[in-house]
């Protein structure tokens, strides 16, 4: 019998390596595949889907947009792109907003912003230092921008203007920061580089130093921003304000839309310097307004510090029983277990079988990112079962 995984072969680029299910339905964090079969989902569409699969406001905010207004193009005003504006900029240390459609396009806007500023206030200043490690999309430029070859060997040769140092290391930004340093772009916790978080002063250390330079100090939020590390954007969970930030991921509630924020000095864009046929469009942008007021009213973020020690406490355990694991670490619902062999792929697949999704987002390392409406019971669920998955994929520890 023909198979809708018969059907990728057949049609579809091999740009994916896809753990063998087909999804079909979901409700908060519990999702079922063709076969009615029930899963914890412990991977969120990779940090997408921070208020839950089909909440119900955010579902209803589509509806009722749909059937009302869906594209315009940016020729013309619309009251949903304006009104999530007005929200982001309210609740944020920035000024002025722009909507794409991802993570990478926001990337790509604010490496224009900074080469921009470093023209007009920096001699003509336009190179970016990014870190080691980092991810910061697939398009061209930002497989420039990111710090890892394996990202970067087929599509040389790269786009020229980015340095790349070792993530938490002041002495090696300050050492790469030249006359042509227009800015610095790092995310505040290394998410897809396997949850690696940095020093508590480290930012602050970087903004300082961007502050002595007259550069910019970006940061992408693509992942730690909505509520995902316990504050609102990721920044305030370090005590920083940057220049710049880019959202993506968790702020469309599960419709794709990207945004750069920006303060005043580095909001930058003029007509004719950049735009988008679909960026903040008005069903995306109703969605992610609805999406940004749940976070708020339901004080989303605070919860994801609380589920995320429930979580954090029961890994903590977990390590002290399975010789296997390394480290736990990771901030608020973005935590990554590392093993001491390259067993990732394996305890996903014994996951999957048991009903939990996660991801092998290292050969040794697995992500843990549920959305931040999880429940206490939920969570205790995962747990329990990824005890069972280690105890039969690692029966030794």
């Amino acid at each position: 019998m023909k198979t809708w995984i018969d059907v990728e072969e057949k049609y579809y680029m091999y740009a994916a390596r896809r753990q063998p299910i087909v999804l079909v339905r979901g409700d908060g964090t519990e999702v079922w595949d063709e076969n009615d079969k029930r899963y914890l989902d412990f991977t969120a569409g990779w940090a997408v889907n921070n208020v839950g699969h089909a909440n119900k406001e955010v579902v209803q905010a589509i509806v009722n947009q749909a059937n009302t207004l869906m594209q315009t193009s940016n020729q013309f005003y619309t009251i949903p792109q304006l009104e999530l504006a007005q929200l982001l900029v309210d609740n944020s240390c920035l000024d002025r907003v722009f909507f794409c459609n991802s993570g990478a396009e926001a990337n790509e806007g604010a490496v224009k912003l900074a080469r921009k500023y470093g023209r007009e206030h920096l001699n003509g200043a336009f190179e970016i230092i990014t870190a080691l490690n980092s991810f910061h999309g697939r398009t061209l430029t930002m497989a420039a921008a990111t710090g890892q070859p394996h990202y970067q060997e087929a599509w040389q040769p790269l786009i020229p203007g980015f340095i790349h140092v070792p993530f938490d290391d002041i002495d090696a930004l300050k050492a790469a920061t030249t006359e042509k340093t227009c800015a610095i772009l790092l995310e505040p916790v290394e998410a897809e580089g396997g949850v690696i978080t940095p020093r508590a002063d480290y930012l602050k250390n970087v903004r300082e130093w961007c502050n002595d330079k007259g550069i910019l100090l970006i940061l992408d939020e693509v992942q730690t921003g909505m509520g995902r590390l316990g504050t609102l954007f990721g920044y305030q969970s370090f005590g920083v304000e940057p220049d710049i930030i880019t959202l993506a991921k968790g702020l469309g509630g599960g419709v794709p839309i990207g945004a750069i924020l920006a303060k005043e000095h580095a909001a930058l864009f003029v007509p004719g310097d950049h735009g988008s046929t679909f960026g903040g469009n008005p069903l995306t942008c109703a969605a992610a307004r609805a999406t940004v007021q749940y976070l708020l009213d339901h004080q989303v973020p605070d919860r994801a510090v609380t589920m995320g020690k429930r979580l954090r406490t029961g890994l903590d355990i977990l390590a002290t029983e399975f010789e296997c694991v390394v480290e736990i670490r990771g901030m608020g619902l973005l935590l990554a277990i590392q093993f001491r062999d390259n067993i990732a792929a394996d305890i996903v697949a014994a996951s999957n079988e048991a009903g939990l999704l996660l991801n092998p987002v290292r050969p040794d390392t697995v992500r843990i990112m549920p959305p931040l409406t999880v429940a206490e019971s939920e969570i205790d669920e995962a747990l329990q079962l990824l005890t069972q998955v280690l105890g039969k994929t690692v029966p030794n520890g």
